[in-house]
């Protein structure tokens, strides 16, 4: 039997498109992203890789392979005291388990802070992160915050079958440190793993570049071009520190390594990112919300230096990662994402997946096929008000690509409306074949 490989995701927060040199950014944004760089360089680079708007519903797409909405996690929760995962969902890291791997998350999970939806929950044999997002890092220092009725948020660790601890409160000191503490633990336990011998998916979710945006008291200044660049420069440092692990554990050629990220770039000004040549930021259906970098390394199975503009999305994860761990999504449920395991090795050229619906929380802005871009509504920024047109929108991303030249598109172009159609009234159909999970629904 084929000998399993290790599999590492590294998930950044709200990184855009444009930050990374060999996107646009790099030395331009502050920083040069060397490391980064060079692992694109020995693997595959994506032009047209696509997520969710908000956090929430990308981590729940990476997890089950399906559209948020199916279970629940359409949105950020919003003060929801139970969201996230439910205990029925077959998640990637169980599915992976299952198939014979130790599994960790070390970061920011989001999807559940409440007994039953811990990551250790399911599926992950260990966790050293925050529940929810980094901004919870301003609540010990707020002077309006009420502890009577919201409590603070820790720095959790837990394993499978045990409650979680409470490591430390989260707080900004916490916060400019809590990626170091993730790459200390993740090559922990990497040594670990490879000492057993044993195939792991590690999930690394750092929290990185989420606002309040705050390097490491060690990258503070280092770079002398502002806090953004000293993070850039952080990550990919810490990138770095990950591969030459698994370089000194002699583990790196069996090793399938991602890099991504959640979302699209920062809404809020003081810690604003670059999303490249696309328009808008994330909790919006622009372009500069939806796609994100994405780099695969698997050496002897990806081949150097690919560089492809077809669509895949994080959903397609799900289904990808459960192959190449021997095994197979769950056929009790319907599965959004595709297997897209022959694109990225290279033994097909397209992808396997031309479109998928665009959601901006429970709400469809749009239809993303091939190289044209269907709307109904528009954000600018994601804390704009809705903009809704009388007629959808039709444009063409490689002619327009900051969707601004709409009505010369939908007049000539109407055509693109008889597919799209199709599309859309596929995925609403299997609304109704199988009902969304109401948000904060209970576990059964």
């Amino acid at each position: 039997m084929p000998k399993k490989p290790n599999i590492v995701v590294v998930l950044m927060d709200n990184l855009g498109y444009g930050e990374l040199g060999v996107y646009g950014g790099g030395i331009l944004r502050g920083a040069a992203t060397t490391r980064i760089d060079n692992l694109a360089a020995e693997g595959l680079r994506l032009l047209n890789f696509n997520v969710e708007a908000q956090c929430t519903p990308s981590r729940a797409a990476l997890m089950t392979g399906r559209y948020p909405i199916r279970g629940g996690n359409a949105t950020v929760p919003n003060g929801r005291d139970v969201y996230g995962l439910m205990q029925s969902e077959v998640s990637l890291a169980r599915l992976l388990s299952d198939a014979g791997y130790s599994t960790a998350i070390f970061g920011k999970w989001h999807l559940g802070n409440s007994p039953g939806r811990y990551p250790t929950d399911h599926g992950f044999d260990e966790w050293f992160g925050i529940p929810n997002s980094s901004g919870d890092c301003f609540w010990p220092t707020n002077e309006f915050f009420d502890k009577e009725h919201v409590k603070y948020t820790h720095v959790l660790q837990s394993t499978r079958g045990e409650p979680p601890k409470q490591v430390r409160l989260f707080d900004m000191e916490a916060r400019q440190k809590m990626d170091r503490w993730v790459t200390d633990r993740t090559v922990d336990y990497m040594r670990r793993q490879a000492a057993e011998g044993r195939p792991f998916f590690a999930y690394v979710p750092y929290t990185l570049v989420h606002w309040p945006t705050m390097p490491h008291p060690d990258f503070a200044g280092r770079t002398g071009n502002g806090v953004w660049a000293d993070s850039l420069a952080q990550m990919d440092a810490y990138v770095g520190e990950l591969l030459d692990t698994l370089d000194e554990l002699g583990i790196a050629d069996d090793t399938l390594f991602i890099f991504t990220s959640d979302n699209g770039p920062e809404m809020n000004r003081q810690w604003a990112g670059s999303s490249g040549p696309w328009r808008g930021t994330y909790f919006t259906a622009l372009e500069g919300s939806l796609r994100v970098p994405f780099i695969a390394r698997w050496p002897g199975r990806i081949p150097a230096g690919t560089i492809s503009n077809e669509i895949m999305h994080i959903m397609d994860l799900y289904p990808t990662l459960a192959r190449v761990g021997g095994t197979e999504p769950p056929q009790d449920r319907l599965i959004d994402g595709v297997d897209q395991t022959d694109f990225m090795t290279g033994r097909q050229e397209k992808s396997n997946r031309e479109s998928f619906i665009c959601y901006v929380g429970s709400e469809i802005f749009g239809i993303k096929w091939r190289n044209w871009k269907i709307t109904r509504k528009e954000l600018e920024r994601g804390s704009d008000p809705i903009k809704t047109f009388g007629v959808w929108n039709i444009v063409n991303l490689i002619i327009d690509p900051k969707e601004e030249l709409s009505e010369i598109y939908r007049l000539q172009n109407r055509w693109v409306m008889t597919p799209v159609s199709r599309l859309l009234e596929a995925h609403m159909q299997s609304l109704r074949d199988n009902p969304p999970v109401a948000p904060g629904t209970p576990d059964p």
